[in-house]
């Protein structure tokens, strides 16, 4: 389907009921396509027939400019761990304001929320901020070239660390000039790229649990062969925290006993503003030293007093009781949708790992987005959830927030059970 195409076709019932529902959400997305490529500057914010368009939020709720309103199971794609307008962080972030917002020097937040994660994270001593997950991503590469003198990556096949060549031709599965792959979970596809290239490559990419591709979570054991392999090939091992930083007090390398090189964070350390930062040993940053400078960064909006305020109070509010909270929740919210599945008669696994859940309408485990045989299914359950009030991404995936409680968690499974049962009669 077309990206303006709304016609609707036989047994296409979500799809019709969503364009009733959502008039104004069309105009907008029309008025938008005139001056904005596709209706929008960020790819995973589209699907067809189109997106909605958000007046409000609040909570665990979003609002549209048609007035519906929608239980928000997706949290910018995993981003805010506090929900909207969480008042801690819209708090500090009002006082920020009212004393400024950007400047060429210092301000104390940025080491308020370094120094948070230092203290949460064993493996990092010092941390630079940058304004993105892919910035940070960048950065970690622009470390690993300079500290190791080589210029290539090797990372998972179907794998995401941002919007940079490097990076994009793996999550497309593919190798390209920059890049190598291995297959995730499998560290003797990683041993032998290394083995064969180990001369080039600058820096092993890795997720702890794989985002982008359907909530696949690594095992300690493959992360440290892998490991191993890389530091013998002379390398440096960059896991990318920045969709899981939200699994632990200390990241899911806390979780699993593991210590990378780098670590790159985004997402939930910005407190619902742009963020990202890249964590080391003093040694690997001592490359920043204005003494003795090696490598050159530098960003407008970097450590941005507004975003490190907001940041600050995010992590701080992230507690392990908290987090343990979401992921009995998100337990709760997984035995309910397979539960609701077989009364429908739709075959369904999910992904599962802490408060991240991924859904697949298929007998086989262990799902992966980029080999999914579901795309149909998914697309009908996603408008059919959006029709009842449910706010997931077309993808399946969903993540939980700290202003969940179990009452919306059986909000959140009443919504599901009518779209699962819309979705059924339409593929009958």
């Amino acid at each position: 389907m077309k990206q303006a195409d709304t016609k609707v076709e036989k047994g296409d019932d979500s799809l019709q009921q969503y364009i009733s529902k959502t008039p104004a959400s069309q105009e907008a997305f029309k008025r938008a396509a005139r001056v904005v490529p596709g209706g929008n500057s960020r790819q995973a914010g589209y699907w067809a027939p189109y997106p909605l368009t958000i007046k409000n939020a609040s909570g665990a709720w979003v609002t549209d400019t048609d007035g519906n309103r929608y239980i928000d199971l997706l949290n910018n794609y995993t981003a805010l761990v506090h929900g909207h307008a969480y008042a801690p962080i819209t708090d500090a972030v009002a006082k920020q304001i009212g004393n400024g917002t950007c400047w060429a020097a210092i301000n104390e937040a940025q080491t308020d929320l370094a120094e948070q994660l230092t203290n949460r994270v064993s493996s990092i001593e010092q941390v630079r901020f940058t304004n993105s997950g892919t910035e940070a991503g960048i950065l970690a590469l622009i470390i690993a070239r300079e500290t190791t003198g080589r210029q290539k990556i090797l990372m998972a096949r179907g794998g995401y660390h941002g919007s940079l060549l490097e990076f994009e031709s793996g999550f497309f599965g593919k190798p390209g000039p920059m890049t190598y792959l291995g297959e995730y979970g499998d560290s003797d596809s990683f041993r032998h790229q290394l083995k064969q290239h180990g001369d080039e490559i600058a820096a092993v990419f890795l997720e702890p649990v794989m985002g982008a591709s359907g909530i696949i979570a690594a095992s300690p054991e493959f992360l440290n062969e892998v490991k191993q392999a890389t530091h013998e090939a002379g390398a440096l091992f960059v896991l990318d925290e920045v969709l899981t930083f939200r699994l632990a007090e200390g990241g899911r390398q806390q979780t699993l006993g593991f210590d990378p090189d780098l670590t790159t964070f985004g997402k939930l350390i910005g407190g619902g503003f742009p963020v990202g930062a890249v964590g080391a040993s003093r040694e690997l940053m001592r490359i920043f030293d204005p003494a003795d400078l090696k490598a050159f960064h530098t960003g407008t909006f970097n450590a941005n007093p507004v975003t490190m305020v907001a940041g600050s109070a995010s992590v701080r509010e992230l507690t392990a009781e908290r987090i343990e909270i979401m992921e009995r929740q998100a337990g709760q919210l997984k035995n309910g949708l397979i539960d609701i599945a077989r009364e429908t008669g739709l075959a369904l696994t999910i992904n599962h790992v802490g408060s991240l859940l991924n859904l697949f309408f298929t007998d086989k485990q262990g799902g992966i987005h980029h080999d999914r045989d579901d795309l149909d299914i998914i697309r009908r359950f996603h408008l059919a959830c959006l029709n009842e009030g449910l706010f997931i991404a077309p993808r399946g995936l969903m993540a939980l927030s700290t202003v969940f409680d179990d009452a919306l968690i059986e909000q959140c499974l009443e919504k599901a059970k009518k779209a699962m049962q819309q979705t059924a009669r339409e593929i009958a």
